[in-house]
């Protein structure tokens, strides 16, 4: 199985935000990887609403406590909720990083979430999750449902709170041991290096072993071009090589390190501190999402410009 989510992409576009043609552009909406989405994805039971993909359980209202709170009073709230029981549940907390991030939809803007989603309206904001920052102790990992955003903030800010309950057979864990045990545990040896590709045992996706394949910084175009044009043998029953998506960057992300954020053991060289996917931004076209690799955020850059590294993935 592998352990990473498709994006919800079905567009193309140029790095001017204009439609184009997905075939063979190597963008996100052509190769439409990671485990795809059943239908309907979403099952709404009174106050709860059950993913059919990752198997949590969320509360139906996102936006439950009317206001945004710090994260004390976030768990604060989470506490009194559970005495409530919604649903005849009593286990709410808050989400990890990567189970917050799995609700993004990289097609929907205002709110990043599925269209046919059963939630009632989602505020547009940031929300909690669980994770502690790496690299910025005090923090905690944060989501945006404007357009699919994470970084991290401080605990004394105010932001949105959406409880789940359950654990996911499908979300790899964070990295972090000093959060609650949720999510696929990580192999004992999760990069295997092969020459100059790297297999991940927990996703099954072949990287290249140098993560700055055109030696600097280029614009999205040309990311796409050198990614489809590598002379490096893909590895057998791979795919072509091609830029990763969002969600198949994000996997990568080890949240108990920083600088870079992957497991201190990995194999891979000339890591750099930010990279392109091929999953445009669905809140503003001409743009597309990138992982800062040092910290292990989602942003998002525009595509015209030369400031993000290039690294590729093979799927199997």
């Amino acid at each position: 199985m592998s352990h990473y989510l498709n994006t919800g992409q079905t567009f193309c576009a140029d790095e001017n935000g204009q439609p184009v043609d997905c075939a063979e552009s190597g963008q996100d909406a052509e190769l439409r990887p990671g485990l795809p989405w059943p239908k309907p994805r979403f099952t709404r039971d009174g106050d709860t609403v059950r993913d059919e993909l990752t198997g949590l359980v969320w509360l139906g209202n996102p936006n439950f406590s009317d206001f945004p709170l710090n994260h004390d009073e976030a768990l604060a709230a989470l506490k009194s909720l559970n005495s409530d029981a919604p649903g005849d549940l009593n286990e709410w907390r808050l989400p990890n990083r990567r189970e917050l991030f799995s609700l993004i939809s990289f097609n929907e803007r205002k709110p990043a979430l599925p269209s046919d989603s059963p939630f009632d309206k989602a505020p547009l904001g940031w929300f909690w999750s669980s994770t502690q920052s790496a690299m910025q102790p005090g923090y905690q990992w944060l989501v945006h449902t404007e357009g699919g955003r994470m970084f991290y903030g401080r605990r004394d800010s105010y932001c949105l709170l959406w409880p789940v309950c359950g654990e996911s057979d499908v979300l790899p864990a964070t990295g972090r041991e000093d959060e609650a045990t949720t999510g696929v545990p990580w192999p004992e040896q999760r990069f295997e290096a092969h020459g100059e590709t790297v297999l991940d045992t927990l996703t099954g996706l072949w990287w290249t072993r140098s993560a700055d394949l055109a030696g600097g910084m280029v614009t999205w175009n040309k990311a796409l071009r050198v990614a489809r044009e590598l002379s490096i043998p893909v590895p057998q029953g791979g795919s072509p090589w091609s830029l990763p998506t969002m969600f198949e960057l994000e996997s990568v992300v080890d949240a108990s390190q920083h600088s870079p954020a992957l497991m201190a053991d990995h194999p891979f060289t000339d890591t750099r501190e930010a990279y392109w996917s091929c999953t445009s931004s669905s809140y503003e076209h001409d743009w597309a999402m990138c992982l800062y690799l040092h910290k292990g955020a989602a942003g998002v850059g525009f595509k015209t410009k030369p400031e993000f590294h290039v690294w590729a993935v093979s799927r199997t």
